[in-house]
């Protein structure tokens, strides 16, 4: 796909969804539409008292010596528990399904499930000023059933999140570190020492549109000089509509990759859809 072809297909999937779901707004009349606005701005906190499936699909464009394209679909539920009146566990898994091209000449291709990163938030169920704040540990799992697409080591660290909430708009920053404490078999793979850095800020409109803007920097701190950093800008619009009884969340965008190694991506396409199921106390 050509990048004029591609920003006019994404251009055009921003116009469905940003247009979608008027009509069921008119007829459910303000208090459906205050309801929906509130809910699309809780999908912005990551340490929000809800339970989300989101389906994220991403095509990285560029990646290899032959500039081809990943696809990693990111399957990333999050389930709330209620500890006491005071507190909230929030836990959030990332389950990765990858489709990838030769990073390297003689590398070979790969497909299957990548390594999952597990995190739990100990958040405060009550805010102060629309400030939002949790932190809790994070476990990144030899899960992979091919070596090019995991580390092949337990790695463990620290995670948090703080947001703020002020009217229409979101912005915070979720950050983690992994270490690696056991490998799967092979000593020789590489230890694990890198951090993840994601910073954003949303704005949601009242009609539950929600126009994003946010980066996913990863540092390798164990990659030589030159190779450690890689930092994509992501801009992104979503919607909140319905899947049957439940609400649900539509979204796309575009990524820009500023930085990142030998091999790397250079931009890449999302949609995301997040199924918001009731929660069970």
């Amino acid at each position: 796909m050509s990048l004029s072809r591609f920003v006019s297909t994404v251009t055009l999937i921003f116009v469905l969804i940003a247009g979608a779901g008027v009509h069921a707004e008119q007829a459910g009349g303000a208090s459906a539409s205050s309801e929906a606005e509130d809910l699309a701005k809780k999908l912005s906190n990551p340490v929000a008292d809800l339970v989300s499936v989101p389906l994220q699909f991403n095509w990285d464009n560029g990646v290899g010596p032959q500039d081809d394209l990943r696809f990693i679909l990111n399957v990333q539920p999050v389930v709330p528990f209620t500890l006491n009146e005071n507190w909230n566990l929030i836990g959030r898994l990332i389950l990765p399904f990858v489709s990838q091209p030769q990073l390297a000449p003689g590398s070979g291709t790969a497909f299957g499930i990548g390594d999952i990163l597990a995190s739990g938030f100990f958040s405060p169920s009550k805010t102060k000023g629309g400030l939002t704040w949790g932190v809790g540990p994070a476990l990144s799992l030899p899960t992979t059933t091919d070596p090019l697409l995991g580390s092949g080591k337990w790695s463990v660290g620290p995670t948090a999140v703080a947001l703020k909430q002020q009217g229409q708009w979101t912005y915070g920053g979720l950050i983690n570190h992994l270490w690696s404490v056991a490998d799967t078999g092979d000593p020789n793979r590489p230890d694990v020492n890198q951090s993840f850095f994601q910073p954003f800020a949303a704005f949601t409109t009242k009609k539950a549109v929600t126009y994003s803007i946010n980066s996913e920097a990863a540092a390798n701190w164990e990659a030589p000089s030159g190779e450690k950093w890689t930092i994509p800008i992501n801009l992104f619009v979503s919607k909140l509509t319905r899947f049957g009884p439940f609400p649900m969340s539509l979204g796309t965008g575009l990524g820009y990759y500023v930085e990142s190694p030998t091999g790397g991506p250079e931009w890449k396409l999302r949609f995301v859809a997040t199924l918001i199921l009731p929660r069970g106390r």
